[in-house]
């Protein structure tokens, strides 16, 4: 994954971002560069705003970055916030950059993304309510296919030329100079539109999938790109749900990702990485072991204590141990393990786009280095996890088709066909995210369990539970 030269000057990537596949290749100038990722000696800003060193192999040149709003208004989506916030980008006040996102400043300074873009949740506790932004949770609302179809509708955009996209460049960042001029005009311009016009034409494939919506991504499927797989003949659809990263200590040897093909923690955090976009040269492994070390015991949120009916929570605990706890507990029978297809009978889609072949080829990243991938593996269901802080992990199922934890408990033909999600005020009383409704219709996605990968089947258990019954087993389902 060695980064290739393309003009005298400049150097860029040569292959896809594993897992998002959503950035282009970084350009920089290689005479009297720079290295300097931006650093924060605090935990929380750096998981929010520090480099993992994505940058080097699928940064995004800062300046131009910031102008694509404003050049190309026409390529953003029809939904609410301004600029990069459509996409579900979440922004703190005086930040001109979104949390998830890292700066490396070089001769022309890139923008990438981190753990956080994945990793972080907001809800509100009414539509008008504060929003409250959750470190850790699953980013249920940001879009990131959608950020990638953005990009690259930018760059194949005829308007996308030097003289163009540098006047955008000047009315977002007054003060560029001359000499930004030349080398933005002359040298990083053209190549950013020759580069991520190529990338487009890579990604191509993705066109023939559902649309991910906001809080999925296809995981493993842009790996068979960066190994050369054949894509045109591969139909599966890898989309999957974006976890919560809380309490790594915890899953310590368990059988990690969706469908458990993987039992080391550090392994699967170098994965996402590079599924990030950093190289096998260019992850930071330092700056990933502070982002390690936080996660490892990040307890999960606790749900408001004053909303959960606790007599109803304790008559729920019984019927818990009962039914889930094989699978679910910390010491479980089950937990950690993968269940079996035929048992979980939920949509087969995202186990099938992992195969034999492709864990085997996993196993080859980081050859010759001391932290080389040797743990992935095939396997023929979906992993059992323990459910701490299970209410933030809306929607449910591993491609996140069931909007409620009350809805999981419902016979699948009883399950929304359509829903919205992405939508951030928060239902307590059923334990998930608003998802119907004008407010869910307006802001949200439409979620369609018809098309291939978002089936609501499976996970039977509980459903035939009575009414009262259901009621004591969420209350519980709560205090985890």
């Amino acid at each position: 994954m060695q980064n290739k030269p393309v003009l005298s000057l400049l150097t860029r990537a040569g292959v896809l971002a594993a897992f998002l596949n959503i950035t282009p290749a970084p350009l920089s100038l290689a005479i009297f560069d720079t290295n300097r990722p931006e650093t924060h000696q605090n935990i929380l800003d750096h998981f929010k705003y520090g480099s993992i060193g994505a940058e080097q192999r699928t940064g995004i040149p800062y300046l131009i970055w910031l102008a694509l709003p404003r050049a190309f208004p026409q390529h953003l989506p029809a939904t609410a916030g301004n600029g990069y916030e459509r996409f579900g980008f979440v922004f703190e006040g005086g930040k001109k950059r979104p949390i998830g996102t890292s700066y490396r400043e070089r001769q022309v300074p890139l923008i990438g993304l981190n753990c956080a873009a994945c990793h972080t949740g907001t809800l509100r506790d009414s539509p008008g309510g504060q929003r409250r932004i959750v470190l850790g949770m699953p980013s249920h609302q940001i879009d990131l296919q959608a950020y990638q179809r953005f990009l690259f509708a930018c760059f194949r955009d005829p308007a996308f030329d030097s003289d163009y996209v540098w006047n955008a460049m000047k009315q977002e960042s007054p003060g560029l100079s001359w000499f930004d001029g030349i080398r933005y005009r002359w040298f990083v311009i053209p190549e950013t539109r020759k580069v991520g016009r190529q990338l487009a034409t890579e990604s191509a494939w993705t066109e023939t999938r559902p649309p991910a919506g906001p809080g999925r991504v296809d995981t493993f499927n842009p790996y068979k790109v960066m190994f050369g797989f054949n894509m045109s003949s591969d139909r599966s659809v890898g989309t999957a749900d974006l976890p919560p990263i809380w309490n790594q200590k915890l899953r310590d040897h368990m059988w990690l990702h969706w469908d458990g093909n993987n039992d080391l923690v550090t392994e699967r955090n170098k994965s996402a990485a590079i599924g990030a976009g950093c190289s096998e040269d260019s992850l930071d492994l330092a700056s990933m072991k502070r982002v390690e070390d936080w996660i490892w015991t990040l307890p999960a949120p606790a749900f408001p204590k004053d909303k959960i009916d606790h007599e109803r929570a304790a008559a729920g605990a019984a019927l818990y141990g009962k039914l889930c706890a094989d699978c679910h507990s910390p010491g479980g029978k089950r937990t950690g393990t993968a269940i079996p297809l035929a048992e979980i009978a939920t949509d087969p889609e995202r186990l099938n786009s992992f195969t034999p072949e492709l864990a085997a080829r996993m196993n080859t990243i980081g050859a010759g280095r001391p932290w080389k991938f040797t743990r992935f593996r095939k396997t023929g269901g979906y992993a059992a996890m323990p459910l701490d802080g299970v209410w933030l992990r809306a929607p449910y199922l591993h491609n996140g088709s069931v909007p409620t934890l009350r809805l999981l408990l419902e016979k699948p033909a009883n399950r929304p066909a359509v829903f919205w999600r992405g939508y951030d005020t928060y239902d307590y009383e059923n334990g998930g995210f608003v998802w119907s409704g004008p407010a869910a219709e307006r802001l949200g996605f439409r979620f369609d369990t018809a098309l291939p990968g978002n089936g609501r089947g499976g996970h039977p258990y509980g459903t035939d539970l009575k009414p009262a019954e259901k009621n004591d087993i969420l209350e519980y389902l709560k205090t985890l």
